[in-house]
């Protein structure tokens, strides 16, 4: 197998790569145990910091 044919067969399966990395990163942001994770970053904005007396 020379280099260019190597190249071309993955650029080919470029798309279905993809396709797997965004359905994994979907996959790890929506199960279960990250909801009270997130839901800790979310409230950050909304916390009352005392550190505002400078």
């Amino acid at each position: 197998m020379s280099l260019e044919s190597i190249s071309e067969f993955l650029r080919s399966l470029w798309g279905f790569w993809l396709m797997v990395v965004f359905l994994g990163i979907v996959f790890w942001a929506f199960r279960p145990g990250n909801k009270d994770r997130f839901q800790s970053y979310g409230d950050i904005p909304l916390r009352d910091d005392d550190d505002k007396e400078r």
